[in-house]
């Protein structure tokens, strides 16, 4: 799951204060000038906190995540928000082929020894604002998440509410990803729940 931070440092000391641990850091992402902490979440996931990189170079596109978007920049300003979840898969152009709707192009990312493709939208949009994950797949071998650490924090569940919860489970369905998340009816939103050292958290 990517939570987006108006500024690194103080994203890690919000989610410490939140959740009671600090996230560790973690990378840059070149392409995106970009730059995360992560940590395990539990079930081969893991707790993403994302911000734009100040001493990287203008990418040269729209980042990922609407981190570009001055909607969210305005919302990341009062605080660390869950912007995306994202599914892995392998079997990622199957995915983008079974699609009702348009996840995006597909991105190639190189860290060492591995890679990963990842769907991104070339204007930075999320599909269904957020609601509908990002969907990678990542070359062979172990989860990424099993090279991070584990501080105790487990991820419960993915919330999504949205005005039309029949829809959006409709396409959730299409893209076998319906036991990931529960959808209930309102206003559109996402938020992930926590297991956590300060015991049960939502972050939104």
């Amino acid at each position: 799951m990517a939570i987006g931070a108006a500024d690194l440092t103080q994203g890690v000391a919000a989610m410490e204060e939140a959740l009671g641990v600090t996230v560790p850091a973690g990378s840059k992402h070149d392409a995106m000038s970009t730059h995360n902490c992560v940590m395990q979440a539990g079930n081969e996931s893991f707790f993403e906190l994302i911000a734009i990189d100040p001493e990287a170079p203008d990418p040269g596109r729209v980042r990922w995540f609407t981190l570009d978007d001055p909607a969210t920049t305005a919302r990341l300003a009062e605080r660390p928000r869950a912007l995306c979840w994202v599914v892995n898969t392998d079997d990622l152009d199957g995915v983008i082929a079974a699609s009702p709707v348009d996840l995006g192009e597909v991105v190639h990312f190189q860290r060492g020894d591995r890679s990963w493709r990842l769907t991104v939208p070339k204007d930075g949009h999320l599909p269904e604002g957020g609601l509908l994950p990002a969907f990678i797949e990542w070359s062979p071998g172990p989860h990424p998440s099993t090279g991070q650490q584990d501080l105790g924090v487990r991820l419960t569940k993915v919330a999504i509410t949205h005005p039309d919860p029949a829809r959006l489970g409709a396409l959730f369905e299409t893209l076998r990803i319906a036991h990931l998340a529960e959808i209930t009816e309102g206003p559109a939103a996402l938020a992930f729940e926590f297991d956590t050292p300060k015991g049960h958290v939502t972050i939104d």
